[in-house]
Parts: structure tokens; C-alpha cells; sequence
């Protein structure tokens, strides 16, 4: 595995801070109106993803996602400015407006969505897998999902597959303790995930997601099992969500005590202590960073807020690819 360096920490910090500001910054232009429809936020699940993408090799690893899908592609490469465009629905956005904040995409960045429907996205993952088995391109997907759509029928299916054809993609489940406002608890007789990956036999087990060290040295043998053509592996990150499943959720299923005691092990509290300790930078320095996503965040706001809505014809020239399609009949 790429050694975890002092850049490796200051770029987690700086990484982390930026998509949970940058989704701090949707919440509250959800409250304005600028932002409608459905808003699902990362808040506290960002070591996740920061420790997933060390060790993955951008330049052909793909991810696919569930609805919870904003910071993904920015961590991939996709500019943060046209995924806030998309939100606001502009034709900026990386869907040109059309998509909205469920279903962001990028294929040039290998970021493959973005799903709507729970637990969608699993049978997918396993599919861009089989393409890339077949063609031998040595790409690996990782294929992620909650703990909630760990309950479908199709997780099991996609795993006997993939598990039969020996595929190239990693399962995590983002476990943060809660299907919408289901708690773990009530929606099994277990509360271990990762075992369900032992009825096919596939390597699983628990992962600490709030720590991106921890996340990282288990994504990493995943990856490589995988690019050795050994198969597919599940990994459980247990993880916690600081803010309700949606904007919608006033989250009367769990107590403040209990978010504030998960927000002692935030990942990013976690990476400056570390970078504080070992002298990696100076308060000076962090907050050198601090004011620098500020202005990023802003940057983005600006670029969304001035970017025009599309015109009406995109809606249906990304629908028909026959411009002469006969059975159409709009009046724009």
C-alpha cells in the first residue's frame, strides 16, 4: 500500500473539510429553496471515502453509490463546481441540470452514480465488473451501498454471481447505524453485516470507517485480491451519519447524546489531532487551509447561482436519439 505520509494527512484533512463545508453549504441553500427534491448528506461518513481513494488507482478504478453521492465524484476528479450546478438543477451540472442531487455521474472520472433506488446500484457494480473482467482492462470497481439495502434480495444474488465468476469488485456497505430512521437493530436478527458475505464464501469483515488508516489497509487488500483475480470482498465500514437521513428527517429515532458522543471520533477531528501531534503543520497552517476551502465552497456557490437553467429541448434530446423521433409530440 502507498505509504500514509504527512502529505497523505494534510491532504485527508484538507479533502474531508472540503466536502463536509461543501455540504454544510447545500443544507443551508436547501433551507433557501435553491436546492429542492431530495437532499441526503455525507456528514461524518467522509473517512470512508478519503481512505478508499489512497488506495485506488483513478486512472481506471470506478465507484458506483447509492443516493448519498456529492463527494464521491469530487474525490474521483469531477470539478465540485458542476456538481453544485447540478443541484441547483443548471446546465452547467454534470447531468446538465437534469439529474439533480440523486444521480450525479461522471464516466470520464469512473464515477458511475448516484442511484435512487435502495440497493439499485449492487447488481450494477457487479456488472461494470464483469466488463472489465471480460475486457482485461485490471480495473476494480468498488460497489457501495447502506446498511439498509444490505437487506435486498438482489445483494444476494449479485453476490453468488460474482462470487461464481470470481469479479473484480469490492462491496462496502456504509454502515451508519440507521435505514433512514430503522435502526440496525430492528431489521435483523444480526447486527454483523459483514457475515453475509460468508454464505458465498467471499472474504468480509468489519471495517472502522471513522478512521481513514483503518478504511485504507482494508480497501487496499480488497483491491489487490481482486486485481490478483481472486474475486470479490465485503467490507463493512461502521460509520455514523451526524445529520438525518435526508433534509426531510427530524430524527426522533436517536438522541442528541447520541450523535454527540459518535462526533468525539469524527475523522476530521481524528486527522488533526494526528497532524497537531506530530507536527505535520501549525495551528497557523490549518487555518490557512480552513479559510482556503471557505473560498472554495464559495467558488462553487457562485459558479451555481450564475450558471443558466437549460434550455427545455435538453430534456428531451437526452431521452430520444432519433431526432426524428415519430411518436414524440411536445410543444416547447
Amino acid at each position: 500500500m502507498q505509504k500514509i505520509t504527512k502529505e497523505t494527512y494534510l491532504k485527508w484533512y484538507e479533502d474531508m473539510l472540503f466536502w463536509r463545508k461543501f455540504e454544510d453549504k447545500l443544507a443551508a441553500l436547501y433551507i433557501q429553496q435553491k436546492v429542492r427534491g431530495f437532499l441526503h448528506l455525507y456528514n461524518g461518513q467522509e473517512a470512508v471515502l478519503a481512505g478508499a481513494l489512497h488506495v485506488m488507482d483513478l486512472s481506471k478504478d470506478k465507484m458506483i453509490t447509492a443516493y448519498r453521492n456529492h463527494v464521491q465524484p469530487i474525490g474521483m476528479g469531477v470539478d465540485p463546481k458542476r456538481i453544485m450546478a447540478e443541484l441547483f438543477g443548471k446546465a452547467t451540472g454534470t447531468s446538465q441540470g437534469l439529474g439533480g442531487s440523486m444521480h450525479i455521474f461522471s464516466k470520464e472520472h469512473g464515477f458511475y452514480g448516484g442511484h435512487g433506488i435502495v440497493g439499485g446500484q449492487i447488481p450494477l457494480g457487479a456488472g461494470m465488473a464483469f466488463g472489465d473482467k471480460y475486457n482485461d482492462t485490471g480495473a476494480v470497481t468498488l460497489c457501495c451501498f447502506g446498511d439498509g439495502a444490505a437487506r435486498q434480495g438482489s445483494l444476494h444474488e449479485t453476490f453468488n454471481l460474482a462470487m461464481l465468476w470470481k469479479l473484480p469488485v469490492v462491496f462496502i456497505c456504509e454502515n451508519n447505524g440507521y435505514a433512514m430512521g430503522t435502526s440496525v437493530e430492528r431489521t435483523a436478527s444480526h447486527t454483523d453485516i459483514w457475515k453475509l458475505g460468508r454464505g458465498y464464501e467471499m472474504p468480509s469483515g468489519p471495517v472502522d470507517g471513522m478512521n481513514p488508516i483503518k478504511v485504507a489497509e482494508a480497501v487496499y487488500e480488497a483491491i489487490e485480491r481482486a486485481r490478483r483475480g481472486e474475486g470479490p470482498s465485503f467490507l463493512e465500514m461502521k460509520t455514523y451519519r451526524y445529520r438525518g437521513h435526508s433534509m426531510s428527517d427530524a430524527q426522533h429515532y436517536r438522541t442528541k447524546a447520541e450523535v454527540e458522543e459518535y462526533k468525539k471520533i469524527d475523522p476530521i477531528t481524528q486527522v488533526k489531532d494526528i497532524i497537531l501531534e506530530n507536527k505535520y503543520a501549525t495551528e497557523d497552517a490549518i487555518a490557512k487551509i480552513n479559510d482556503r476551502v471557505k473560498e472554495k465552497v464559495k467558488a462553487c456557490e457562485k459558479f451555481a447561482e450564475e450558471s443558466p437553467f437549460p434550455e427545455k429541448n435538453v430534456m428531451y434530446d437526452v431521452v430520444y436519439e432519433q431526432e426524428d423521433y415519430p411518436f414524440l409530440q411536445h410543444k416547447l
